[in-house]
C-alpha cells in the first residue's frame, strides 16, 4: 500500500508517519510512506505517476489549501482514498465534495489513525489499475473510467471520465492487443479490430456502432456484433439479478 502524507508541519508528518508504521506491523500490511511539505510538491510527483493508494491531507496549508488539491486530484482519479488530518472541525463538511473518506482532528492520536488505516484496508481499492507509458512519462489508469480504447499508429488513444462529465483522452505507447491482455473480458470487450470497450459503459449498441455513456460512439464489427451484444445483455441480467429487480 502506497501512502503519501502531504503536511507542513513536519512534527505532524512524523507523527502521522510513526503511527502509521505501527499500524502496519500490528497488522503485517506493507506500506510505503512519502512525505511532501506542500500541496504543490506533491502535485508536481502525482501528475508525473498516478501512483497513490491513500494520501493524508492537511487542509489548512501555505499557498494551496489541502481541500484544492484533493479537488484536482478528484478530477483524474475518482478512487484513491483521501483522508483530511486538520485543526478544525469546521472543514469537515466541505469534505463531502471530494468524498473523503475520513476525517483526523489533529492532533491525531494513534488509536484514531489505527481506526482509520482499518477502514482504508476494508475499503481496498474497488478496481485495477492499468500503467501505460504516454509522451509525458508514465500513468497509472483506473480501469473503471475507461470508456474505450482506440488503436492508433504503433500505440492507442483511451478514452475515459474520472468524473460525470469530465471526458479526457490520452495517447499511450501500448498496442491494442497488449491492452486487450491486460483489461479484457468480462470487464472489457473487442467489438472492432481499433476498439476495445468496457461493457458497463455501453450506453447503446446498434449492428454498426456502439454509444457509450458519455455520448462517444465507436464502431463494432459485424463479426463482433453478436458476441459483444451478448455480453451487454448478459451483464445487465446480472445486474437485474443481484439488485433484486
Amino acid at each position: 500500500m502506497k501512502l503519501a502524507i502531504i503536511e507542513d508541519e513536519q512534527v505532524h508528518t512524523e507523527l502521522i508517519s510513526k503511527y502509521i508504521q505501527t499500524w502496519s506491523k500490528t497488522r503485517q500490511t506493507a506500506v510505503t510512506i512519502t512525505t511532501f511539505s506542500s500541496a504543490e510538491s506533491f502535485l508536481f510527483a502525482w501528475e508525473e505517476e498516478h501512483d497513490f493508494d491513500v494520501l493524508f491531507v492537511d487542509i489548512q496549508m501555505k499557498e494551496m489549501s489541502g481541500m484544492e488539491m484533493a479537488k484536482r486530484v478528484r478530477e483524474m482519479d475518482s478512487d484513491i482514498a483521501i483522508v483530511f488530518t486538520t485543526g478544525l472541525a469546521d472543514y469537515m463538511e466541505a469534505g463531502y465534495e471530494v468524498e473523503a473518506l475520513h476525517y483526523l482532528l489533529k492532533p491525531v492520536s494513534p488509536a484514531k489513525l489505527c481506526q482509520c488505516m482499518d477502514r482504508v484496508l476494508r475499503r481496498g481499492r474497488r478496481d485495477k489499475y492499468l500503467m501505460v507509458k504516454t509522451k509525458e512519462g508514465s500513468m497509472k489508469l483506473s480501469a473503471k473510467t475507461i470508456m474505450y480504447v482506440e488503436a492508433m499508429g504503433h500505440g492507442c488513444v483511451i478514452e475515459f471520465c474520472p468524473q460525470a462529465g469530465k471526458t479526457f483522452q490520452i495517447e499511450t505507447a501500448e498496442g491494442i492487443s497488449e491492452l486487450e491482455e491486460s483489461l479484457g473480458e468480462p470487464d472489457f470487450v473487442r467489438c472492432h479490430r481499433a476498439y476495445l470497450c468496457r461493457i458497463d459503459k455501453i450506453k447503446y449498441i446498434s449492428r454498426a456502432w456502439i454509444e457509450m455513456d458519455n455520448g462517444s460512439r465507436i464502431a463494432v464489427s459485424r463479426r463482433l456484433y453478436k458476441h459483444v451484444n451478448h455480453l451487454f445483455i448478459d451483464y445487465f441480467k446480472r445486474e437485474k439479478n443481484q439488485n433484486g429487480r
